[in-house]
């Protein structure tokens, strides 16, 4: 059994401010640091053990050396479980179905059209604020597809390895966002319905300084209201300790005096100024993405959009044209 908060007394040391680190948090919880998000490993080598997502591309040799760590060579889980599929949390998985084949990946029912071809996410906000946002529209929202593997998570068909684990549906920052909650310990992995670093910023985003409960990465949350009530659903639970797809885990009074108040001035103080999902979201169903708001016309983007067009004349006069 694990000891709590990062020692490793029955687990191999891995430091965990590195990316690839790992560290146990809780009873069979143990994070795995990847680039730009965390990913972890639930459950004992006795009895299985379940991943909950995959990371950024790049991130299933990080997943794989963690396994073999603490479940031993050729470990393989029982399932994937994903709180929501955008790239930084399924970017690992390209490579781990090809290593796992035959384990099932599970998403929330209205994640599936993100995760079978069917629909691209809305697309990402650069005008929300920050060098992370500034560069979103290289961060690719799709369609992926991992089909036949990827199905319905199902409450009452949790892998055995979730046993004592509630899913919650948290939405707003995907359609279809799930956090698991294990009520015995109060422990919440919150995926990224809210986060404990500044994830607007590269350098908080890479350093996970400052830790502090934070609002959902905001250049990728495409429906607001629905983010203030899930803030306010897991707040409710009066969570001991939360870990999240970005940031360090945070527990006890500093844990829930910020979240309380990330939940009472949710619209004050998380809601971005500006953006194209402010004040209207995106609408999405079963099927994928319905309708988007249009995006504003600010003299930031009228400058980005100018200086693409000089750059691009430009580069098409020094390109040399084929005769035939």
């Amino acid at each position: 059994m694990f000891e709590r908060l990062g020692s490793t007394a029955d687990g191999p040391p891995d430091h965990p401010s590195i990316f690839g680190g790992h560290e146990p948090l809780a009873p069979a919880v143990i994070r795995v640091r990847l680039p730009l998000a965390n990913a972890f490993l639930i459950g004992e080598q006795d009895s299985g053990w379940v991943l909950v997502d995959t990371g950024a591309p790049g991130s299933a040799g990080m997943i794989l050396k963690a396994a073999e760590a603490y479940f031993g060579p050729e470990a393989k889980p029982q399932a994937i479980v994903l709180t929501h599929g955008h790239l930084d949390h399924i970017g690992g998985l390209f490579t781990l179905q090809r290593v796992w084949p035959d384990v099932p990946v599970y998403a929330h029912e209205l994640e599936l059209p993100y995760l079978t071809g069917r629909s691209a996410y809305p697309p990402p906000d650069p005008l929300v604020g920050g060098s992370m946002s500034a560069v979103s529209p290289a961060f690719v929202p799709g369609p992926f597809d991992f089909q036949p593997r990827v199905q319905a998570l199902q409450a009452g068909g949790l892998p055995a390895a979730l046993a004592g684990w509630q899913v919650v549906f948290t939405p707003g920052h995907a359609p279809g966002h799930i956090s698991l909650w294990r009520p015995e310990d109060r422990l919440l992995i919150a995926g990224d319905a809210f986060v404990t670093t500044v994830q607007e910023s590269l350098g908080a985003a890479l350093s996970l300084r400052p830790r502090l409960v934070h609002r959902p990465p905001a250049y990728y949350t495409p429906d607001w209201d629905a983010a203030r009530e899930s803030v306010r659903h897991l707040a409710a639970l009066q969570p001991a300790l939360a870990v999240t797809g970005h940031g360090d885990a945070m527990g006890g009074e500093d844990l829930r005096t910020q979240l309380d108040r990330l939940a009472q001035h949710f619209d004050q103080e998380a809601r971005p100024k500006r953006g194209r999902y402010v004040t209207e979201p995106a609408r999405t169903d079963a099927s994928g993405v319905v309708s988007l708001p249009p995006v504003p016309l600010t003299g930031r983007l009228l400058l980005w959009g100018g200086v693409a067009l000089v750059l691009t004349l430009l580069w098409s006069r020094r390109t040399p044209r084929r005769t035939r």
